[in-house]
């Protein structure tokens, strides 16, 4: 069975469809439709956004999904406010996402002041 890709058109309403899976706690559905839309427009700015969102979600849900993958994607966003914001919003849900493990507190302390250092970093290039 091969599966029906997304066509540009559809793009807008996909998206929407992704980020209400988002707000029903439903990362995995919402990823999937951003990664379909990133197959149709690979620089879809929005869908990116989409996607590192709804892959942050997944931290503390134990689906599997590490800081190291999802901050990959960063690279791919074309601006600076927009890299720094989103890799202090990763830092952040990734140190909360620890705090019910075993990490220790002085690791989790670093994830939470560097995410504080790219949102400085963040408001500083702020269009």
């Amino acid at each position: 069975m091969k599966l029906k890709s997304i066509s540009l058109e559809a793009i807008t309403s996909a998206l929407e469809k992704a980020e209400r899976y988002r707000l029903l706690n439903e990362p995995r559905e919402a990823e999937s439709i951003c990664r379909d839309v990133l197959l149709a427009d690979s620089h879809n700015q929005r869908g990116l956004v989409v996607l590192i969102l709804a892959l942050s979600d997944q931290f503390s849900a134990g689906f599997g999904v590490h800081l190291d993958d999802v901050r990959s994607l960063l690279d791919e966003l074309n601006d600076d406010y927009e890299r720094a914001y989103y890799e202090g919003v990763l830092l952040e849900r990734w140190g909360k996402a620890q705090l019910g493990r075993e990490t220790p507190a002085h690791v989790i302390n670093d994830w939470l002041r560097q995410a504080m250092n790219c949102f400085a970093n963040a408001e500083a290039r702020r269009p």
